[in-house]
């Protein structure tokens, strides 16, 4: 007999639905970023938050293992974090630095060596620009952010997703 319990169910459900997750989120994120709807980086994001923060639909935090220790970029997250609280910013933690850059990387970058901050991305919309509000009808973002308000109702704060290998 080959029977699975509840909890071998429930895992393999959980593990499809992260993946799901973070499927939609990589949609969403090679889309905002072919719209010129990103904002890269955790000076310019906390500098487009400061400016403009009505104009941001999504903030995703991106740290490795290797990062856990940097004791800056920690602060800078848990500012970033309040920030997106207060403001009813949906905002995830991701995993796969590597998967990122490579999701995002400009193939008509001038400077291919410059490597760029990925450890903050917004999602932006910006009120005259109307290609990013076509963004907020995007049916993937709002599944990300039915995941987000799940998440918060079960008092995950900040959800988890790890980005797949390409």
């Amino acid at each position: 007999k080959n029977q699975c319990t509840f909890n071998q169910l429930s895992a393999t459900a959980h593990s499809f639905l992260m993946e799901t997750i973070s499927q939609t989120l990589e949609h969403v994120l090679v889309t905002a970023h072919h719209q010129n709807c990103l904002t890269v980086g955790v000076y310019e994001s906390a500098k487009f938050l400061n400016e403009d923060p009505d104009g941001a639909v999504l903030c995703v935090l991106a740290l490795d293992e290797e990062d856990e220790d940097d004791a800056a970029l920690q602060i800078h997250f848990k500012l970033l974090q309040a920030f997106c609280y207060d403001n009813y910013l949906d905002i995830l933690r991701v995993t796969g630095m590597r998967q990122l850059a490579q999701l995002l990387e400009d193939t008509n970058t001038s400077n291919r060596n410059e490597s760029r901050d990925l450890h903050c991305i917004l999602v932006t919309v910006s009120p005259n620009a109307s290609f990013c509000s076509t963004i907020l009808q995007c049916q993937a973002l709002q599944q990300l952010a039915k995941f987000c308000e799940e998440s918060r109702h079960r008092y995950e704060w900040l959800p988890h997703l790890e980005l797949q290998d390409r």
